[in-house]
Parts: C-alpha cells; sequence; structure tokens
C-alpha cells in the first residue's frame, strides 16, 4: 500500500479522516471524548499527514505560528477541564532571533504505522512550511516522553524540567532554530 504525504496550510479544510486520525492516536486512548482532537485555532494551522490512496489517514500533525506577545502556554485540548501546557521561558524574553517561533502539536501516527518514520516525515515537512510560510526561525514542542527520541533524531534539543500534563502525562518541553543558525 502505498502513502503520500499531504501539506495544508492555513485555511484549508480538513478532512473528516483527518481529525479521525487524531482522535484514535491521542485522545481515545486516554479516554477524551469526541471533540477534544480539535482546537480553537485549528483553521490557522499548517496540517501534516500521510493518507493512503484509499484516503485513509494515518500519522497527523500541525504547526502554528505564536503570536509574538505570547510565551506559547495555552489549552492542551478542547473543551471543558483541558490542562493548561507550560510556557516555553525563552519566548518570554521576548528576543528577536526567535521570532517568529513556531509550536508543533498533535503529532500522532496509528498504531500499526508506528515506527516507518512517518512522524519525522511529519515534522521535517511541518518545519520546512512554516519557514516558507511564516518566514519561522524557532520551533517549539511539549514532547511526550515516549516521542523524545524521534524528535532528537531532528535535531530538537529538550530543556527545563519533566512536567505532567494532566489526563495525558509525561512531557519535556523541546525546541530547534529553523532558520538555519547553530542553535549553540
Amino acid at each position: 500500500m502505498s502513502l503520500r504525504l499531504e501539506v495544508a496550510l492555513p485555511g484549508t479544510t480538513l478532512s473528516e479522516a483527518y481529525f479521525s486520525c487524531r482522535y484514535a492516536c491521542l485522545r481515545e486512548p486516554l479516554g477524551f471524548p469526541e471533540g477534544a482532537e480539535r482546537l480553537e485555532d485549528d483553521n490557522e494551522a499548517i496540517h501534516a499527514w500521510w493518507e493512503t490512496d484509499e484516503g485513509d489517514v494515518v500519522a497527523v500533525g500541525r504547526i502554528h505560528r505564536i503570536p509574538d506577545d505570547s510565551d506559547g502556554s495555552q489549552s492542551d485540548h478542547a473543551g471543558p477541564d483541558a490542562a493548561v501546557c507550560p510556557a516555553f521561558t525563552p519566548l518570554s524574553e521576548g528576543t528577536s532571533e526567535l521570532r517568529p517561533a513556531v509550536q508543533i502539536r498533535q503529532m500522532g501516527t496509528l498504531t500499526d504505522w508506528r515506527r516507518q518514520g512517518l512522524a519525522s516525515g511529519i515534522v521535517i515537512a511541518l518545519e520546512g512550511a512554516a519557514v516558507a510560510h511564516w518566514g519561522a526561525k524557532s520551533g517549539w514542542l511539549q514532547a511526550r516522553t515516549d516521542a523524545i527520541s524521534m524528535y532528537s533524531g531532528e535535531d530538537w534539543i529538550l530543556f527545563g524540567e519533566e512536567y505532567d500534563v494532566k489526563g495525558i502525562g509525561p512531557h519535556l518541553s523541546m525546541w530547534k532554530m529553523l532558520d538555519g543558525e547553530d542553535s549553540d
């Protein structure tokens, strides 16, 4: 079965297959109700996904621009009782070298499709689209601990202490310069 990688810029209407995959990967296993996979700013984000020839979506991810006056803290999901993900403290220092800043969220791969490089392909596509569309200089994310090795393999750097996102589990924050400059 062949797959194709799709990328959609802000304003694109996303298929129900995209959201079904996101729910199946990220929210259903944690007991969240349907709808928790949708975010208020999905229409403003860039999305990428792997799709089969039959139209089944098997892996998803999204990236959004962090407003210039924001440190990146936000609700983890739509709906009541959503946990608030912590700020990316380097962004609160206001250095222009980090702006425009973007955040990857809602990355997931269906169980039968894992360990095939699909998530890495999505990360690479999202980074490239964010640089091309917004001129992104830095990327930020909050990684579930089991995803850290995949992000590290794409040169994302850990920072800060481990924290728990209520109802989701342990996470670590990561970042990456996207404009080609050395981050050391």
